[in-house]
């Protein structure tokens, strides 16, 4: 191994750390409570380094959703490819079931993306370098499935936006607060109106 391969995976060492100190304060503390130097001081790194690769918490804070969520659309987008379906609704609900019951398993990071679980995220995410391969995936098979002209969609983008958000919502209110019931209640209700959306 040179001295240069050496200096790089040190520094993803260090990096790889700053990650999992901050998941483990931002999903404990809450973001708004853990300090730089908590995070730096979980990780063993000195404060300075903090900033080789992050601009201030917040721009972590989006960093880690953007890893998060991309190893969970990743996940999501195979699963979805492995099986057939009558129509491009009954797939895209199959694909948002599958996010929804990931997400009923680790309600820590729910609570941690929540706020990020939306079409700016989405947006955002097509243009970073590391998440734009599952998002374009995901952005071309809902153009391609929304635009058949069985649907005569008139936005097709303005139809994602409508249910990204109301998704992200739904699985907030069911999963976290319990509210108007849980998400397996919800889920049926949330597929019609996904289909009422599209066909309509």
């Amino acid at each position: 191994m040179t001295k240069e391969d050496k200096v790089t995976r040190n520094k993803k060492k260090k990096e790889n750390s700053l990650y999992k100190a901050a998941y483990e304060l931002f999903t404990t503390k809450g973001v708004h409570n853990t300090a730089i130097s908590e995070i730096v001081k979980k990780a063993g790194v000195a404060k300075g380094t903090f900033y080789l690769y992050f601009k201030n918490k917040y721009d972590m804070l989006d960093k880690i959703v953007l890893k998060k969520s991309s190893l969970v659309l990743r996940d999501a987008i195979k699963a979805t490819d492995e099986k057939e379906y009558e129509d491009f609704i009954n797939k895209l609900n199959y694909f948002i079931d599958y996010i929804i019951e990931y997400l009923k398993g680790n309600k820590v990071l729910l609570k941690l993306i929540y706020k990020n679980l939306s079409w700016g995220f989405f947006r955002k995410a097509l243009v970073d370098s590391k998440a734009q391969k599952e998002m374009q995936e995901i952005f071309d098979t809902f153009m391609e499935g929304i635009t058949d002209e069985k649907y005569d969609s008139k936005d097709p983008e303005k139809t994602l936006f409508m249910i990204i958000e109301l998704t992200g919502s739904i699985c907030y209110s069911s999963i976290i607060l319990g509210e108007p019931t849980d998400i397996d209640n919800m889920k049926p209700i949330l597929f019609e109106t996904i289909r009422k959306i599209i066909e309509n």
